[in-house]
C-alpha cells in the first residue's frame, strides 16, 4: 500500500478513535458485564432466582398475581416470566397506583413473594440502558449506535495498519514483545490482541447496529427476505371491554396452560401484556431444546378473553425474523453457550482498554 494511503487511514484511525474513545469505553465495559449478567445477577440476588425448597404442586399464576394486588397495590401486570426449571421462582413486572414499574420474586409452591425492588433501579437494568442510550434515552442511543459505527470502521482501518509492509515481518506481528520498552508493549498490545479479537468485535459491533437503527434491522430482512416488510404481532380489536380477572381466577393459568398445549416441547413462557385496549397479550415459549438460546414460538391471545387467536411456531418465521432473532445471543456471546460467552467476555474487556492504549500511543507520538 503507498505511503500516503497509509498515512491517511492512520488520521482517520487517530480521530476517530479520539472522538469516540469515551463512548467506546464504556460500551465495551458494560458489554462485558451484561454477557454474564443472568450469572452475576443470580449469585448476588439469589431471591430472585431460585426457591428454598422445590414442592410438589405449584400455585396458579393468577394465585400470585392476586396477592400482588392484595398486598402491594398492584394495578396491572406487564409481564409474567415461568421457566421450566423447577427450583426458579416466578417473575413479574408490574404497575402499582403511581404507575412505576416493581419487579417481583414469587415463590411458585406457596404464593409468598420473596423480593421486590422498583425496576428502574435494579443494577442491570441501568448497566443496560447505559450500555444501549448512555441514561440518555433516545438521544443516547443515536450517540451509541453512531459510536457502534465509527468502532466498526475504527476495526478496519486498525486492520489495515496492522498489515505489514513485508510479508516476512508478519510473525513479528503477531505477538507482543513483553521484554521491550513501555512504550514497545503498549503498542503491540494494542495491535496485536486487536488483531486476534478483529472478527469477535467486528461480529459484536455489527450485530449491536440491529439494537440501535431500524434502517439496519431493515436491512436485515432486505437481505434474507427480498423485503423490508415484517411481520409483527397482531393488533386485533377485542369484542368485549369486561375485564374477566374479575370473575376468572385462572385468566393467566389458562393463557399459559394453552400455550404449553399448542408447544409441546420444553420451554420458559413468557406472558407479555400489551401496552393499549386494541393489541393482543404475546406470549413468547423459548425452545429449549435448541443449541441457540432465545428461539421462540409465538401465541397471541385476546385481551379480555384469553381466547387464542393466532400461533406462529418458530419454523413458520421468515429468514428475516429467524435472523434478527439471532442477532441478541450473537451480540451477547450466548450462541453457543459459556465457550462463546467466555469469548465475548474477553474481546469485550479488551476492547475497553483500547482507547486508552491508543490515547497513550497518540500522547507518545504527540510528545515526540
Amino acid at each position: 500500500m503507498k505511503k500516503g494511503i497509509k498515512k491517511t487511514i492512520r488520521q482517520i484511525h487517530l480521530w476517530l478513535g479520539l472522538g469516540s474513545g469515551l463512548i467506546v469505553f464504556i460500551a465495551a465495559l458494560t458489554g462485558s458485564i451484561l454477557v454474564f449478567e443472568k450469572e452475576i445477577d443470580s449469585f448476588l440476588h439469589p431471591q430472585y432466582y431460585q426457591v428454598s425448597s422445590v414442592g410438589t404442586t405449584k400455585k396458579t399464576i393468577d394465585y400470585c398475581t392476586d396477592v400482588l394486588q392484595k398486598q402491594y397495590g398492584i394495578k396491572k401486570i406487564t409481564r409474567i416470566y415461568t421457566f421450566n426449571d423447577p427450583s426458579r421462582t416466578f417473575q413479574i413486572l408490574a404497575k402499582d397506583a403511581d404507575k412505576k414499574a416493581q419487579f417481583f420474586s414469587i415463590d411458585p409452591y406457596t404464593g409468598k413473594v420473596l423480593a421486590t425492588t422498583p425496576q428502574e433501579s435494579r443494577f442491570f437494568v441501568v448497566v443496560l440502558s447505559l450500555h444501549r442510550q448512555l441514561l440518555m434515552g433516545d438521544a443516547g442511543q443515536l450517540i451509541m449506535g453512531s459510536s457502534c459505527i465509527i468502532f466498526v470502521l475504527m476495526l478496519l482501518t486498525g486492520m489495515v495498519l496492522w498489515w505489514p509492509k513485508k510479508i516476512k515481518n508478519l510473525k513479528q506481528r503477531l505477538k507482543v514483545k513483553w521484554s521491550g520498552s513501555f512504550k514497545r508493549i503498549n503498542w503491540d498490545f494494542h495491535s496485536t490482541f486487536g488483531f486476534y479479537s478483529f472478527l469477535a468485535l467486528l461480529i459484536i459491533s455489527l450485530t449491536g447496529l440491529s439494537f440501535a437503527f431500524d434502517w439496519f434491522q431493515n436491512g436485515l430482512y432486505l437481505m434474507a427476505d427480498g423485503t423490508t416488510s415484517k411481520k409483527v404481532s397482531l393488533k386485533v380489536k377485542n369484542p368485549t371491554k369486561i375485564d374477566p380477572k374479575l370473575n376468572n381466577t385462572a385468566f393467566y393459568q389458562s393463557i399459559y396452560n394453552k400455550t404449553d398445549s399448542i408447544f409441546p416441547y420444553t420451554g420458559n413462557i413468557q406472558i407479555r401484556m400489551p401496552v393499549d385496549t386494541i393489541n393482543s397479550i404475546t406470549v413468547l415459549k423459548e425452545d429449549l431444546e435448541r443449541i441457540i438460546p432465545h428461539q421462540s414460538s409465538s401465541a397471541y391471545f385476546d385481551k379480555y378473553t384469553a381466547e387464542n387467536i393466532e400461533n406462529r411456531p418458530y419454523k413458520s418465521y421468515s429468514n428475516g425474523d429467524k435472523l434478527k432473532r439471532l442477532m441478541y445471543p450473537i451480540h451477547t456471546g450466548s450462541v453457543y453457550g459459556l465457550t462463546t460467552k467466555i469469548i465475548a467476555f474477553l474481546v469485550c474487556l479488551f476492547a475497553a482498554t483500547l482507547p486508552i492504549t491508543g490515547l497513550i500511543i497518540w500522547l507518545g507520538r504527540k510528545k515526540k
